[in-house]
This record gives structure tokens, C-alpha cells and sequence, in this order.
């Protein structure tokens, strides 16, 4: 790989400046393997090191990286939206992401609601990053990235998993404009943090050398009441699940089919291998295990008819960041709508809850005929206005009601996904410490390396894109045949968590960049409930069960020296 040297940090007055990537070139000092103690890395970046290749301080690879290692690193734009000229609109894009939306569609950034889960998308994603860890839940704070999961149970073992309720929408929302009630009221949401008192898998809460680690779980109810809709829900259980980084979504989008189908084949192999039925180890409902292949609902249709595999979102429901994780979030979580989605996010059954107000009523019939909800002035005609106008299935644009326009342009989307696709990646830190380089050489020998693979090669990535992009001619960034280290395997497991993941499988999340996680978003909260506060409770909670697909792994890191599990943590956040 050739490294450019423009990727080197320059040290003048004690100044850190970073220049872009201007140009590749072969540099013998670059392949120089240097085993080093503890010394300031710039001198060693771009360079083979104990334990690490050149391009591992690049885990974005020459497309997909930035030098910026500070508070800021997560907002970086790629050199990707360099090359095509795409900088501003990535600019456009990040305002459309950091700034409120407001109820007045005619106003900057206008559109939210009626119902809706934030005001903007950076209040899920402190920095750019994963969500943190709240006391209360309050859809108001900064930094809240947890989304309510409300399903029903299945009965026994199995509770974490069962479908979601229908009365409010799978990514709860808590607030709406007025005159409207939230379909969730959050008074009525009662969240505590609990101890772990002992470890399902016997395993001491402490490590053999007597060090002792904590482990704390989310404990989650709502009550009926708190419900505006009819009918209200029954039966029902409550998980959270937070919001992840976003840089390098664009990265993993490049990863082809093919190279995901042989990482399924690889690991299905292995299970064989060890005994094990494959269909315990890879979700059947992604890899059919008698025909070494994908399960048919492993597919996803995108919005023109084309069938990609699943990839992104922990449940992995989504196959495109053009028509899934981020697209979806612009539409359902301040409920803007587009030409592409002239629906609201909403259900029947808060439509008809707000149809039945009569406070609601009331107030809309007082806003006269400037209530697109006014209809004939009759509170029987306001009604039916609101159930119809309120409820997911009312094309917005083209009703008897009201025909509303976009509130989201075609060209503000496509700025918006230039962002959300032109992240990048912060270069790694320290690699030329001997203790990080300790910490990956344990990582990989007790087996977390099979899980949270490091290495990947992107394809041609020939992404797909929506019909309101491609009729406007209009481009997003491209990563074709980089070398890239996140550090997943792009599969789902289970970990069986006390209180765990709705749906129990899990996909593996990408470990880059983590290390920064504090510096960017002011918390450092882990796995998909930001129930471990570092990474020594992230690891343990691995090994909270015997079921635990990473057990066999986590176990080994307990009992591993003190010295040795300072140097795993150090080594992972440097990556």
C-alpha cells in the first residue's frame, strides 16, 4: 500500500497541523519495521510498526481517513468528498444534520412533526458519536441517543424477544407539536440503573488477581397510561437502544455482498468445526445453514426493487445508507417528509386518539382556516380531518384534506446523505507504543479478532441510489479498493445480557475510532445500551452468560494478568 506522505502530522511551535492527502508515493522509510517504547507517534505514522502493517494508522484507508485525532475528529469530511468536489455540499449536509427542526414547514429547517422523536439528529449523536448514558429519560437533553424498544414478550426464556407493538411507532415517539399529544408521554417512563449481583456464568466479579469490575443494566417500564393512542397497548416490554457513530458508515457500505457471504461461510465453517450447529452461532433468519447461503429474509427491497443483503443497524434491517439507516433517520426521527416519503411516521392508532380529543378538537377549531386540520369547521369534520391527515397511510401530497408540500428538498437530501456518507474515519494513535502493541497481539491470540474482525477490503462500490438522486444526476462520494480496519465481522451474535438487545442478536459493532469517544462527545458509554461505561465492563458483559456467543473469549480475558488487560484496553482505544 502506498502511503501518502501528507498523511504525517507536522509539529511547528508545538502546533499540530494536518495537511490533506495531496498525493501516494512510495517512501522506503514507510516499510520500515520499528519496535518501539512509549515516545510521541507522529514520528512514527505511515510507518510498520510491532505488530502493525503501514496502513493499519489509516483504518479508512487513503479515501477514508483523517489525520484530526481531537474533539473534532468525528466531523471530518473524507478525502473522498474532496475528490469529487462534494465539500460543499458535505457542509449543507452537516447543517441539515446539527441544526432544529421547526413545525413551520415555510421556516429554515421547517417541518417537524406532528409527532416526533428529536427536534434534530445531533442530539442523538453527541459529536458525531455514540449515544450516552441517561438517568432519566428526557427527549430534550443533548447526548440522549436511546431509542425505546416496546414489544410483546414471548413467554420464558425468550422474553428479550417478540414482535413490536403497533400502537406507536417502532422508534417510539415522545413529543409532537402542539395541539397534539405525544403518542408516549414521558412521565410515564420510569428507567433505573441496576447492579449486577453475581454472573450468570459463575464468574466472580472480580478478576483472579482480586481487581474488581462492575457491571450495571437498565431496568425499563412504562406505564399503560402514559399512551395517547387507541387502542392502548397491553402485554408489553421495554428495552433502550442507543445511537451509534456515524463516521465510516459510507466505508462499510463499500464492503461487497461477496466478501460478506464468505465471511458467513467462513464462521459457519468454524461452528462446524467446533461442534456446534451453525444455526446456533449465525441467525437462521440471515444464513440458511443447510444451503451454506443466505436465508431468503436476509434480502432487503430497496425503494426501486433492488434486493441487497442486510448490513446496518444492530437487528441489521437495513441494506443501504441511501434507503435505510440514514436515510430513514432525516424522515422518522423529526418525521420531515420528502418527495421520496410523503408519508408521516406515525400510526393509526395515535390518529385516532387525537381524532377522539376533544382538547384537541378544541384548539384546532379555535386556529380557524389557517389549520390545515380545520376541514368544514364541525368538530365531526375536524376529526375525520385529523384522523385522516394523522394517520401513515395518508399520502400527504395528493388527500381531500390538505395536500402539503415536500418539506425536505430532493437537493437537500442528497446534501444531507453527501454528509452522512462522507465521514471519515480518525487515524489510529500509539501504534508504536509497545503496550498497544502487546494489547493487540493478546487481543487476537484469546479470540476477540473472530468476532470484531480487523481487516476488510471494499469493492468498486457501485452504491445504490434513489430515483430522486439519479434523475437529478446527482453523485455521492465512492470508495473503491480501500484497505480498511473497523474491527467487525458485519455479523450478528448473541451475547444474552441480562436485560438484553430486543431480538437477542446483536450485529458486531465497529471498534475504530472508539478510543476517541470522550474527547468528541464528553462520554465513552458502551454496547447498545451504553450499559458499559468502559471497556473492561463492555468485555465482561460477554461473559455474564455461558450462552454467550463470546464466552469462550471473554473468559480468557478474565483470566488474564493485570498488565495484560491494560494493555487490550490500551490497544483498543487506539484503533
Amino acid at each position: 500500500m502506498n502511503i501518502p506522505k501528507s498523511f504525517k502530522y507536522l509539529i511547528l511551535a508545538g502546533l499540530v497541523i494536518t495537511t490533506g492527502l495531496t498525493s501516494c508515493s512510495d517512501d522506503d522509510d514507510v516499510f520500515n519495521t520499528i519496535s518501539t517504547t512509549e515516545e510521541d507517534d507522529y514520528k512514527y505514522i505511515g510507518m510498520a510498526v510491532e505488530g502493525f502493517l503501514p496502513e493499519e494508522w489509516y483504518p479508512g484507508g487513503a479515501l477514508g481517513t483523517t489525520n484530526n485525532v481531537t474533539a473534532s475528529s468525528y466531523e471530518i469530511e473524507t478525502q473522498a468528498i474532496l475528490n469529487a468536489d462534494l465539500y460543499n455540499a458535505f457542509k449543507k449536509g452537516e447543517l441539515l444534520f446539527e441544526h432544529d427542526f421547526t413545525p413551520k414547514s415555510t421556516a429554515s429547517f421547517g417541518g417537524l412533526g406532528p409527532a416526533y422523536v428529536r427536534t434534530s439528529c445531533i442530539h442523538c449523536h453527541p459529536g458525531y458519536g455514540h449515544g450516552k448514558r441517561v438517568e432519566k429519560y428526557n427527549a430534550d437533553e443533548r447526548g440522549n441517543g436511546y431509542l425505546l424498544v416496546i414489544y410483546h414478550p414471548n413467554d420464558g426464556a425468550n422474553s428479550d424477544d417478540g414482535p413490536y407493538i403497533s400502537e406507536v411507532t417502532g422508534m417510539p415517539q415522545t413529543r409532537a407539536v402542539s395541539p397534539f399529544l405525544p403518542p408516549v408521554e414521558e412521565s410515564g417512563i420510569h428507567l433505573s440503573w441496576e447492579k449486577v449481583s453475581s454472573m450468570e456464568s459463575g464468574l466472580p466479579l472480580q478478576f483472579p488477581d482480586g481487581e474488581k469490575y462492575e457491571l450495571i443494566y437498565p431496568e425499563l417500564s412504562i406505564d399503560i397510561d402514559a399512551f395517547n393512542t387507541n387502542p392502548k397497548p397491553t402485554n408489553i416490554a421495554c428495552r433502550l437502544e442507543s445511537t451509534i457513530g456515524l463516521y465510516g458508515t459510507g466505508l462499510l457500505d463499500a464492503i461487497t455482498e461477496e466478501d460478506l457471504k464468505k465471511e458467513y461461510q467462513s464462521q459457519a465453517a468454524a461452528a462446524l468445526e467446533r461442534g456446534q450447529n451453525v444455526s446456533d452461532v449465525l441467525n437462521p433468519n440471515f444464513w440458511d445453514a443447510a444451503a451454506n447461503d443466505w436465508a431468503p429474509t436476509a434480502w432487503y427491497t430497496l425503494a426501486d426493487g433492488t434486493k441487497k443483503i442486510k448490513r446496518f443497524t444492530y437487528a441489521m434491517t437495513r441494506a443501504s445508507l441511501q434507503d435505510g439507516a440514514g436515510a430513514n433517520a432525516m424522515w422518522n426521527i423529526p418525521n420531515v417528509s420528502r418527495s421520496d416519503r410523503p408519508y408521516l411516521y406515525t400510526t393509526t392508532a395515535w390518529a385516532k386518539a387525537m381524532s377522539e380529543n376533544k382538547d384537541v378538537i378544541a384548539a384546532i377549531k379555535a386556529q380557524g382556516k389557517s389549520s390545515p386540520y380545520y376541514a368544514d369547521g364541525t368538530d365531526e369534520g375536524i376529526a375525520k380531518a385529523v384522523e385522516v391527515l394523522l394517520d401513515p397511510k395518508t399520502n400527504q401530497f395528493n388527500n381531500e384534506y390538505h395536500n402539503f408540500a415536500a418539506e425536505m428538498g430532493d437537493n437537500d437530501f442528497w446534501q444531507y446523505m453527501v454528509w452522512h456518507r462522507g465521514l471519515a474515519v480518525p487515524r489510529a494513535r500509539d501504534l508504536n507504543d509497545a503496550t498497544v502493541q502487546r494489547g493487540k497481539k493478546v487481543f487476537f491470540e484469546i479470540g476477540c479478532a473472530s468476532c470484531h474482525r480487523a481487516k476488510w477490503e471494499t469493492g468498486s462500490d457501485d452504491y445504490w441510489a434513489p430515483g430522486m438522486l439519479l434523475s437529478n444526476s446527482l453523485s455521492l462520494p465512492k470508495y473503491p479498493k480501500q484497505t480498511i480496519y473497523p474491527y467487525t465481522d458485519m455479523l450478528q451474535h448473541r451475547l444474552y445480557m441480562k436485560n438484553g438487545i430486543h431480538g437477542s442478536w446483536c450485529r458486531t459493532t465497529p471498534l475504530w475510532g472508539r478510543g476517541l469517544s470522550l474527547v468528541n462527545t464528553g462520554a465513552e458509554d458502551r454496547l447498545h445500551d451504553c450499559r458499559a461505561r468502559n471497556e473492561i465492563e463492555a468485555i465482561m458483559w460477554h461473559a455474564y452468560s455461558k450462552d454467550s456467543d463470546a464466552y469462550w473469549s471473554a473468559e480468557k480475558f478474565y483470566n488474564l494478568t493485570k498488565q495484560d488487560r491494560d494493555a487490550v484496553v490500551k490497544f483498543l482505544r487506539s484503533i
